[in-house]
């Protein structure tokens, strides 16, 4: 059984330090970052083989974060993991500070690949599953997913391709939080269904509840013992999860807290760290 209230714990740290930085960044994107923070926890607290101590250590896992935009909390999870000073979240957005926009794999410890342009990180995470494959590596990579990245024609390339080449050492996540920046997924331009289409292309598909670390690690297990499909897991979550005013809320999808609206988070998350 995996130590859930620390995990939970670990939890509202990161969706305290993601507000609070898009918050001195003046932009940034809180509500898709929010919407997945239990899927990184998850990974970088328990599921994966990973040291922040020796970030380029040739066995480790890989994470590749396909939704680039979503990078407060990569940058959240990796600082509070330990592969960089907390201080450098407050530095989010700065001209010449390590933490931009989007992630950039020369300058953070921890980032597998630079991201950004919706669909190419799941095609780079496809690529490493099968040059690990090919070096009959032990290590496993895992990559985020957004829904309305879906919608672009090199998710479907990249999908099919790591079915041909069974390769049953990638997890990809989708963040099914239902909304993008001009709206509902649905409305913009419908996915669905979209269990069934990725079970078509040929992959191992899960559905869970994306905010219950029981389901994520169960999902996690079943990915592991299958043979000769790459997982799919399905995580329906909440965009803004944790902060009330954020969730399920479209317009939090690239804009940034104001002052009352920091203190409000940080209430609602459990206070702020210096109180």
């Amino acid at each position: 059984m995996r130590d859930h209230k620390g995990l939970n714990e670990i939890t509202r740290n990161i969706r305290k330090d993601i507000v609070t930085m898009i918050h001195g960044s003046k932009s940034g994107h809180p509500g898709g970052s929010l919407s997945a923070v239990e899927i990184l926890t998850a990974l970088y607290f328990d599921e994966m083989n990973i040291d922040p101590e020796n970030p380029k250590k040739e066995d480790r896992d890989r994470f590749v974060l396909s939704k680039g935009h979503a990078a407060p909390v990569l940058y959240a999870t990796l600082a509070e993991k330990g592969y960089f000073n907390k201080n450098e979240l407050l530095s989010l957005r700065k001209v010449g500070a390590m933490l931009q926009g989007h992630p950039d794999m020369k300058g953070t410890p921890g980032v597998e690949i630079s991201t950004g342009s919706l669909g190419q990180g799941f095609s780079v995470a496809c690529g490493m599953a099968m040059a690990s494959k090919l070096d009959n590596a032990p290590w496993r990579v895992y990559a985020l997913l957004g829904d309305g990245e879906v919608q672009e024609g090199l998710i479907w390339e990249a999908a099919m391709s790591a079915a041909h080449y069974k390769l049953d050492n990638m997890v990809a996540f989708l963040d099914y939080n239902g909304l993008q920046i001009d709206g509902e997924v649905e409305k913009v331009m419908n996915i669905g269904p979209i269990v069934d289409k990725f079970k078509s292309f040929g992959w191992n598909v899960i559905e869970i509840d994306g905010h219950d670390f029981d389901q994520i690690f169960a999902a996690l297990d079943m990915a592991k013992e299958t043979v000769g499909k790459p997982t799919m897991i399905v995580a329906k979550t909440i965009k803004g999860k944790g902060v009330s005013f954020m969730e399920n809320n479209a317009g939090w999808h690239g804009n940034a807290p104001s002052d009352n609206d920091l203190e409000i988070a940080l209430a609602e998350l459990g206070g702020a760290d210096n109180e």
